[in-house]
């Protein structure tokens, strides 16, 4: 770089400086600019030598991070410093935790330390890293919610500036992203951020629908302003009459959320009804807010007509995460549905700020800390670190986007529980004894199965037995991470005692044939059953479903089992061009993998059904070989977010001799003839053949369903553009 380039990216990094000190939330003393200068300092000193992959100096990263906790997250100079210092330690040797702690105190060494620990991480390949790493980083949870806000301020970050990355790298980043920070992001009440962050990793998991989603809101922009416009007209009048100081806002809903909507309801981007929310906030002191909410929400029901199913007071019970407001769904303008949100200045900056703000108003609301009370209840279920990590991930992420329900205890205590909840969550949300002596349960006055999902403004009672304990069938009734993990270590307690019989059991059957019982036949047994662990196989043995004839069975195939073992570890199939392929590659050789573009044995995944011409990654399973999975699977994200290093690019080459099994639905209005113009349609189409049709019809209205056979995804598509231009169809979809 020539001097004056270096002139002008000192100047760069200065003016970035002081605009994070002017952007601050938090009101920062002489003592706090001090500390942030000094934290500064060092980061740059550390990363003196260090470019981004888009060239640009690395300080400028942990800057933009601080800027994004000092801003938009408004958290205090502690932290801001600490997001400063982030990297730090990780990414130069001449820096230690004891440093930090030296120079800047207690506070700001813990948060740097549990950022690094997340940060380093060794390469295992029998554990899912990703998953260990969230695991890691969920612990620091209740050690200082600080350091999970910098990581998600971190990430977000890293989002924004992703574009210099090869896009397997965006891919993986981008499902990790809205598998756990996403979610996590909400759950700490950080809306804003959840939103940008969800349509960020849309914008790299699926960027031909996100740009299409984009450019059709920003064409029907000018149209919504509008909107918003003769909306608030219609109310301003009556609401300045009572003399009320507010402002009304209309916010678009975000790219993610509407095209989750067109996913749940199957409806195209223009059927979409509320793309946009209308914003009241009002000012008002503590006393009066809940008057006034309801004030301009009797004003605002007395020009619309409400939709009364959509009401959520959320002020009257605010959401664990803290969020308060109101919300109705009205008939505006030209009869459209508009959602309505009510909210004071608190409860706005709350919704924005989410932890900071409730801290600054804290002292106006007594009642202990909704963040504090969920950490605390999740504590247990951090601290049951037995579980297998992609497990304990999934179970966690069960807390984080759940809806909430409330139901009243047979005293009357409001408790606040997860949509979908039971009474053995109830159970168990009252005391771990309570729920591991439940016998039965009482809603309403009535008994109910443990099954039951719970509504809210149920009243629940718990019945209780001592000779109750918890058998495997509840797993099936719980919902709630606390719940399943005090059942899982209870199972896991009889499990045990029965494995450890097993095992003597097993090593004297083997013995009479012949085996001795050591790791590498456990391996061996683990894998011919096609269990996961040796605990399995014992389990297995200790009550019987493994017997003599199978281990019989199992010493006869003993030679070949132990080729097959070495072929099916974890490792990528080195296959030969003349193997025999199983019956989807014998003939045709449609899917290549990897850079080098080989042809390797795989099957197609049950769960999304992938056909030729569909965006697909193949997954490396640990007994299955090679699954293939289309890139928008349900269980995409998941996959590559905590196994990234088993996916394998996959792409299909060439498809004009095979066929694939896909099927359609159909909906729409019942009309004479409608089956024979559908069958009609499809069996004048040379290349498709129908291998199943079921039509069902109720008041006029049918749905159907066709099983088809097709050679790829070009085909498919054309033969349902075609399908909808018949009269009566409403919907086509694939399945």
């Amino acid at each position: 770089m020539t001097e004056v380039e270096i002139e002008k990216e000192n100047a760069a990094i200065a003016k970035a400086y002081k605009e994070l000190l002017k952007v601050s939330y938090q009101t920062l003393s002489k003592e706090d600019k001090k500390l942030i200068r000094h934290a500064f300092e060092v980061a740059v000193d550390a990363h003196k030598n260090q470019r981004r992959k888009s060239g640009e100096a690395y300080i400028f990263h942990p800057i933009a991070v601080a800027r994004i906790v000092a801003q938009e997250i408004g958290l205090d100079a502690t932290a801001i410093a600490s997001a400063l210092l982030h990297d730090v330690v990780e990414d130069n040797p001449n820096y230690t935790i004891a440093d930090i702690e030296r120079l800047f105190g207690e506070n700001v060494a813990r948060i740097v330390d549990g950022l690094t620990k997340i940060s380093s991480l060794k390469k295992d390949l029998d554990v899912s890293l990703q998953a260990e790493n969230f695991r890691k980083m969920l612990l620091t949870l209740h050690e200082d919610i600080r350091v999970i806000i910098i990581k998600i301020a971190d990430r977000l970050h890293n989002m924004q500036t992703m574009e210099a990355m090869r896009s397997d790298k965006q891919v993986k980043i981008a499902s990790e992203t809205l598998y756990i920070y996403a979610p996590l992001a909400h759950r700490i009440g950080l809306y804003n951020i959840k939103t940008e962050l969800e349509d960020l990793g849309l914008k790299y998991t699926e960027p031909e629908v996100y740009n299409d989603i984009a450019e059709k809101m920003q064409d029907s922009k000018e149209e919504q302003d509008a909107y918003i416009k003769s909306f608030s007209k219609v109310i301003e009048n009556s609401l300045n009459k009572e003399g009320l100081k507010y402002e009304i806002k209309g916010r678009p809903k975000s790219i993610f959320s509407i095209r989750r909507k067109m996913l749940k309801q199957g409806v195209s981007f223009e059927e979409v009804y509320d793309k946009f929310a209308v914003r009241i906030i009002y000012k008002s002191d503590f006393e009066n807010e809940k008057f006034l909410a309801w004030k301009i929400y009797s004003i605002v029901t007395d020009h619309f007509t409400p939709n009364p199913t959509r009401l959520r007071d959320w002020i009257s019970s605010p959401k664990s995460t803290g969020y308060e407001a109101l919300h109705i769904t009205v008939v505006g303008p030209k009869s459209r549905f508009v959602e309505v949100q009510i909210r004071s200045e608190r409860m706005n900056e709350i919704a924005e700020k989410g932890y900071a703000a409730h801290y600054k108003y804290k002292n106006q609301n007594d009642k202990e800390d909704n963040l504090d009370l969920w950490i605390n209840k999740l504590q247990e279920a951090l601290e049951s670190n037995e579980t297998d990590a992609v497990d304990f991930v999934e179970q966690f992420k069960l807390n984080l986007y759940s809806k909430e329900i409330f139901v009243f205890s047979p005293k009357g205590d409001l408790k606040s529980l997860p949509k979908g909840a039971t009474p053995l969550d109830f159970a168990f949300s009252i005391h771990t004894e309570v729920g591991m002596k439940t016998r039965g349960a009482k809603v309403n006055g009535k008994l109910v199965p443990l099954s039951h999902e719970l509504q809210s403004g149920d009243r629940v009672e718990i019945l209780t037995s001592d000779n109750a304990k918890p058998n495997s069938n509840w797993l099936d009734y719980a919902t709630t991470a606390r719940a399943r993990s005090k059942i899982k270590s209870a199972l896991k307690e009889d499990v045990k005692l029965i494995a450890e019989e097993g095992k003597e059991i097993l090593r004297r059957k083997l013995k009479q044939l012949k085996i001795t019982l050591n790791e590498s036949s456990v391996n061996e047994l683990v894998n011919y059953f096609k269990l996961s662990t040796s605990l399995d196989l014992f389990y297995r043995v200790g009550i019987g479903t493994i017997d003599n004839s199978k281990l019989k069975a199992f010493a006869s195939s003993r030679s070949n089992a132990f080729v097959s073992y070495f072929k099916n570890k974890i490792r990528r199939p080195d296959v030969p061009k003349d193997i025999d392929k199983d019956e989807i590659t014998s003939k045709y050789d449609m899917l290549v993998f990897g850079q080098g573009e080989e042809k390797l044995n795989y099957k197609l995944a049950n769960c999304c059904n992938p056909i030729p011409g569909d965006k697909v990654f193949g997954f490396l399973t640990i007994n299955d070989g090679i699954k293939v999975h289309k890139k928008n699977c349900p269980n995409a994200v998941s996959l590559q977010s905590n196994y990234a290093y088993r996916i394998i690019a996959a792409k299909w080459i060439d498809s004009t001799q095979q066929v694939y099994t896909s099927q359609i639905t159909l909906s729409g209005l019942d009309n004479l003839g409608l089956v024979n113009d559908i069958t009609k349609l499809i069996s004048q189409n040379m290349h498709v053949n129908m291998k199943s049709i079921s039509f069902t019809t109720d008041s006029g209205v049918f749905t159907g369903k066709i099983t088809l056979e097709v050679k790829n995804q070009a085909m498919l598509k054309k033969l349902i553009e075609r399908l909808k231009k018949i009269n009566g169809i409403d919907k086509v979809s694939r399945v």
